[in-house]
């Protein structure tokens, strides 16, 4: 009886579609140096393991969290190391929180001027335009 087994390894299409990502994006998460280089086949078609799928959903969820590609890569970085420290990820967590919040302020701001500028339109066939002439002051 042998001792080594065979990892299941699926082509990219398969990958695609059991984490709900596009082709193109896989693509281009290699290309980027995210997703590392995938076996190949015999007959050349590119294939994935299990760790392979694990790494997709983390960036994938990293993604959905609003992480830049930079700080994807920061944690990445660390998570590839031999001596994960939680301090680090805490830290750029801690980064990335402090630009979200300055964003949902901006965007609170953005709401603001948006809701007095539409407020003064009087939605009529008039020419003029209150909306768009803040857009073009």
């Amino acid at each position: 009886m042998s001792n080594h087994f065979t990892r299941r390894v699926i082509k990219r299409g398969e990958l695609a579609n059991r984490t709900g990502c596009n082709l193109e994006t896989i693509r281009y998460y290699e290309k980027i140096g995210v997703m590392p280089e995938p076996a190949r086949t015999e007959a050349g078609h590119r294939v994935y393991d299990g760790d392979q799928e694990r790494r997709l959903r983390f960036i994938l969820r990293a993604r959905e969290l609003g992480f830049s590609i930079e700080e994807l890569k920061g944690l990445l970085t660390i998570v590839d190391s031999d001596h994960l420290a939680c301090g680090e990820v805490y830290e750029l967590t801690q980064a990335h929180i402090a630009d979200v919040r300055e964003k949902i302020t901006d965007l609170r701001r953005l709401e603001k001027t948006l809701s007095t500028i539409s407020a003064k339109c009087a939605r009529g066939n008039t020419p003029e335009c209150p909306v768009i002439d803040a857009l073009f002051a």
